[in-house]
This record gives C-alpha cells, structure tokens and sequence, in this order.
C-alpha cells in the first residue's frame, strides 16, 4: 500500500497587484504558512511521500528570501517531497530551481525533478514517471514516455505531470501544455497527480488535478485542498479524498438592487463576512438615497472585518425619494434643481456611464454634507432653555423700571 498527499500549484511569490499593499502582503503570507499546513498534515496522516505536480513558485525571478522561506517551511514533513516544475517555474538552465541549489537551502528530504524520468520510492514500492516542463509553454504531450516507460515489477506506478487535459479545461486554463485524457489507462497507472488547474478536480477515477492549496482567484473552482491519495495494491483503484488546508475564502458577487429589500439582504451577507474572507463586490441597479448610503456603510464595515475587499458600486443609480429630498432640504431653490440634474444624469439613456457613476457619487456626498452640517448647526445652537434664560426678565409690579 501507498498514501501520499497530491498538491500543486503553490504560486510562491504571487504579488496581489489588485489589492492594497496591506492586504497582498497578508495573502502572499498565507501561501507559506499554508504549505506549513500541508507539511503538518502529512506528518499526522503518515504519508510516503507529498507529490507537488507544479507551479511551486510564481516566478523565476522571486527573491534569495523567498526561496529559502519556501524549503524551511517543509520541516514539519521528513519524508519525501517529490517537485515538479510548471509552466511557472519551468526547468530551464538558469531558473529558480538552480538558485535555490546554489543557495544550498533545499532538505536533504526534497527532490527536485528537473529532467523527465522515473523517480523510485524503494521504501513503498513506487514508482513516479514524472514529467516536468522545461520551458513555459510546450505543444507536445510530455506525458507521452509514460507509456512505453518500464517500472520494477510489483511497483506502483504514478504518473506527476503539470498541464491541460484535453477536452477536460478548456476555459481559463493556466497553459496550453497538453496532456491525452487516456493518459492514465494507456501508460497503466494507479494514479496521475496533475497541476495547472487551480481548483481540485476528478477527470477519472485514477487523473486527478489538486489545484492550489491557497485559494488566489475569484472563480468557485474548489481551491484550497490537497488530495490524500492512498493504493492498496498495484492496479487496485486509489482512494482520494479532499482535505482543505487554506486559510482565505474567495467570494465575488455581482449584485442588482430592484427593491429596498435586495439592500437589507445583501447588508445581513456582508455582516457574516469575517477575517478569512476576500471579497470582490460589484452592485448595479437602483436605489433610493438613504439605502445606497446604507449600502455604502456596509460594505465599508466589511471592509474593516475582511482580509482584503475590492467593492465598485459605481453602476449603482441613486434615486432620492420624496423623504430623501425633505432629509436633504432640497424641496425647492437651489439645491432641488441640483438633485433634479443628477438624478436626470443617471436617468438618461444616452449619457455617459462615467457621468452617471459621477452624478450617484455626489449625490451621497451632497447627502452626507448636509447631515454633517445640520449636524454642526444643531451643535453649534445654545440649548433651548439657555436661549429662554437669556431672554430679559418683564419688571415686576411696583418695582423700578
């Protein structure tokens, strides 16, 4: 029997340009101490061996530092680390791979495996064909050797591959390094453990991608996990299971406001976010004044909660109601005819979406200066019954004039 863990896509180095420095620099964190995570599940679950099918690092060019923090946060796992190079951080003759061999900081435990082959696990009977790529993009199967590719009798055979199963990916995928979706029956695998696709994913009973271990994009596509993979024998079925290790949860919502109620739902979503969460909000629609204000304090309240938020709600047409106006003191004069031209900004069909997002946003600071005005003036105002003490006292009868 065999047990290993099947995990990829790691992305070490990863920027996080879309958001502010503060919260890219906490999710670029949480992909090292993640693969910590995965280093202390392997130790629990006593596995053979952890097989990354790709993509450990984002870039060739990450940093001394990176790499080292990379290889330390393995320690937790002493047994065999088996990486594979992707489109992202491919085996070339200058890469990260030899950067990291000349710093002399990777374990004595992890093999690197920078030429396509065969790599024996005596201690569990395995073998891995592995095929790494040595360049980004590749147009020919690299997993094609594995089928006229001997093994020792009785060993297991488990393919390591990093790239696009055809028919299988043909959205979004990372790279058009192809692999044959017969690939596992034809070279007579127990297993393929691929990568490229961020999201884990069963393409037969023996191919499966494990995606990244540390969700980094807005697309449901299961992220997160690592496979716990276990063979009984050479030949038998594996049994894999999904165990999530990743911190953050990606949410992107695209939301319409019809209704003052669409607002309050969307309000109680938000208020269940918390500090695990990234959020990308986009609110089309219409509202009337007072509720997109709310709406505005809600997401600004998450904002605060979350790990990382990027909200746009510049599509979203601010209509006040007849209440919104006598809030304002926009009735009548000046100021009615300074809503009416906003609100006719918004209204117009042929206007520019750029004029209509401007019209919505001073609407709400027109609302919100004239709340903190009233606000200032009410302050600023003697008490009533001070004003009535400072009134002159009428002389009593008999008393001087």
């Amino acid at each position: 029997m065999i047990r290993f863990l099947h995990t990829a896509d790691w992305q070490i180095g990863t920027q996080f340009g879309q958001f502010e420095p503060d919260e890219a620099a906490h999710l670029a964190q949480a992909r090292f101490d993640t693969v910590r995570r995965i280093a202390e599940e392997a130790a629990a679950r006593n596995v053979d061996a952890v097989l990354v099918a790709g993509d450990v690092f984002d870039l060739q060019t990450v940093s001394d530092t990176v790499i080292r923090r990379l290889f330390a946060a393995l320690q937790a796992f002493s047994g065999a680390w088996i990486m594979l190079p992707g489109n992202h951080d491919a085996a070339l003759v200058e890469s990260v791979w030899t950067r990291a061999q000349r710093l002399d900081c990777v374990l004595p435990n992890v093999r690197l495996v920078l030429e396509a082959g065969v790599v024996l696990l005596d201690a569990c009977r395995c073998a891995l064909l592995c095929a790494p790529l040595t360049q980004r993009i590749t147009y020919d199967d690299t997993t094609a050797f594995f089928d006229s590719t001997a093994t020792p009798p009785g060993y297991h055979r488990v393919g390591l591959a990093h790239g696009s199963v055809g028919g299988i990916l043909q959205d979004g995928i990372d790279s058009s390094n192809p692999i044959a979706p017969t690939r596992a029956a034809s070279a007579r695998l127990d297993y393929l453990a691929l990568g490229d696709w961020h999201g884990h994913l069963r393409v037969d009973e023996r191919t499966w991608y494990a995606g990244t271990h540390e969700q980094d994009r807005f697309r449901a596509n299961e992220p997160g996990f690592v496979l716990d993979v276990t063979v009984s024998d050479p030949g038998a079925v594996p049994q894999v299971a999904a165990v999530r290790v990743g911190q953050y949860r990606w949410h992107r919502w695209d939301e319409t406001i019809s209704v003052p109620t669409d607002v309050d739902a969307l309000k109680t979503r938000l208020a269940e976010l918390g500090a695990n969460d990234v959020l990308r909000i986009e609110v089309g629609g219409t509202a009337a004044l007072a509720d997109a204000e709310a709406l505005h304090v809600a997401v600004e309240q998450a904002r605060a909660r979350v790990r990382a938020l990027r909200a746009d709600l510049g599509s979203l047409h601010v209509l006040p109601t007849a209440d919104d106006l006598a809030e304002l003191g926009a009735q009548s004069g000046y100021l009615a005819k300074v809503v009416a031209r906003l609100r006719g900004l918004q209204e117009d069909a042929q206007a520019d979406p750029q004029e209509a997002r401007r019209a919505a946003e001073a609407l709400l600071l027109l609302a919100r200066f004239q709340r903190d005005q009233r606000q200032r003036d009410s302050q600023a105002a003697p008490p009533a019954q001070t004003r009535e003490r400072q009134q002159p006292e009428a002389p009593r009868e008999g008393a001087p004039a």
